[in-house]
């Protein structure tokens, strides 16, 4: 045999395995550097603008201190869900307008997911004119300012409404007219906190025998229907007790009709009204057009073999769509919910006192706008995290394990 060719020893001179490598073309090393002159030329932008804007701050004597928070205010927001007055401090009125936003947006949320759903399975229907009016919908709502909209309908729909006097009685005790919307407002019986204690019960009863059902389902046990014993306990509990309270768990205080206003109950004002509805409906679009995206994303193999045990169009969609849709889903329709909260701060062009409006008013009166604008900031990134949080959590119940 002939003899095989030498070879060069590791890290020999010559040898092309195991040559070293200088650290300036090292890839490695170089990526680190890279990384580390980003990151160092980021944080002295960011400190040459700190510097500018608290030298300019103490040049004009805005200062970034939170003293002002425990001042007296001097005037209420025009709305509150809590009691307020003239004598409150800087850091309750700020409050009041945080609990404003946070009512919107969980008001609009709901209602842009409910619309969003219908118009996004609409969007899907056989029938032509269910069909062609959803992507009206779609294409009015997506492709037109969500500022212009809301003046629309503030100025055109809610401030045209009848008069006080006139006002549109509508069934149980409601009213609406230009002053909003008004109906009767709950309070707690001296019993109503045994009910309260027994839809707690419910609650934590389902979501713990709709947990212990997953597992069993994904172990391939059967789960002995607990998802409608969890269903169940949720509903027919609350329900029992409500029926076993003398005069039930609420007392109702119903708004009366004078002759120039509307008098107790719960009061809407136009402009909360207008600003959840427009944001609802501007949202909604954007929903729609994502649900239809993740229902067309199933596999058509899945709704032939559903349709093949016997299923009906809703139990496809109910049963076999929606679940593996959800996958898709949720990731967008989680940024959609935080435009809806952020966009929330156009609150300003009608007039409602969210947080962003009542700190205009905050920063002009304690002549701080820096500090002011730091803590509605924070506000909004507390509830947008926490809104992402939730939904995080929700992605991670949805998600098919596999086995």
């Amino acid at each position: 045999m002939p003899d095989e060719p030498s070879r060069a020893p590791v890290g020999a001179k010559g040898g092309s395995t195991g040559a070293s490598i200088p650290f300036y073309r090292d890839v490695r090393v170089l990526a680190v550097i890279t990384q580390f002159v980003f990151v160092t030329i980021v944080l002295l932008v960011i400190g040459w603008l700190l510097n500018n804007l608290f030298a300019n701050s103490e040049t004009r004597g805005i200062t970034t201190s939170l003293d002002w928070i425990d001042r007296r205010a001097g005037f209420p927001p025009a709305e509150s869900i809590i009691p307020v007055s003239d004598d409150s401090t800087y850091g309750r009125v700020l409050f009041v307008g945080l609990l404003n936003t946070i009512m919107v947006s969980v008001v609009g949320i709901f209602l842009a997911t409910i619309i969003g759903l219908i118009v996004g399975v609409a969007r899907l229907s056989s029938n032509w004119l269910v069909s062609k009016v959803s992507l009206a919908y779609v294409e009015i709502f997506r492709n037109t300012p969500v500022l212009v909209q809301l003046l629309v309908i503030y100025f055109v729909v809610f401030l045209q409404m009848p008069a006080v006097r006139d006002s549109i009685r509508l069934p149980l005790d409601m009213y609406l007219s230009q002053r909003g919307f008004y109906m009767p407002r709950p309070e707690v019986a001296p019993d109503g906190p045994i009910w309260l204690v027994s839809v707690i019960i419910a609650v934590v009863g389902f979501f713990t025998l709709w947990v212990l059902a997953g597992r069993r389902e994904a172990e391939g046990r059967p789960t002995m229907g607990l998802r409608w014993i969890a269903v169940a306990l949720l509903i027919g509990l609350p329900l029992l007790v409500w029926f076993l309270i003398p005069g039930g768990p609420f007392v109702f205080e119903n708004p009366e009709l004078g002759s120039f206003n509307l008098s107790g109950g719960l009061r809407f004002s136009p402009e909360f009204l207008a600003l959840t509805v427009g944001l609802a409906l501007f949202t909604a679009a954007f929903i729609a057009e994502i649900i239809r995206g993740g229902i067309q994303a199933v596999s058509k193999g899945q709704l032939e073999a559903a349709r093949t045990i016997g299923l009906k169009e809703g139990e496809v969609l109910r049963l076999v769509v929606l679940p593996q849709a959800l996958r898709i889903i949720i990731p967008p329709l989680t940024s959609q919910y935080l435009n809806l909260i952020k966009n929330s701060s156009l609150a300003l062009a009608i007039g409602y006192a969210d947080v962003f409006n009542v700190s205009r008013t905050v920063s002009e009166l304690t002549g701080q706008p820096v500090s002011v604008l730091i803590v509605v900031m924070a506000f909004y990134l507390i509830v947008s995290l926490a809104t992402s949080v939730l939904m995080n959590i929700y992605n991670r119940m949805v998600q098919i394990h596999e086995r």
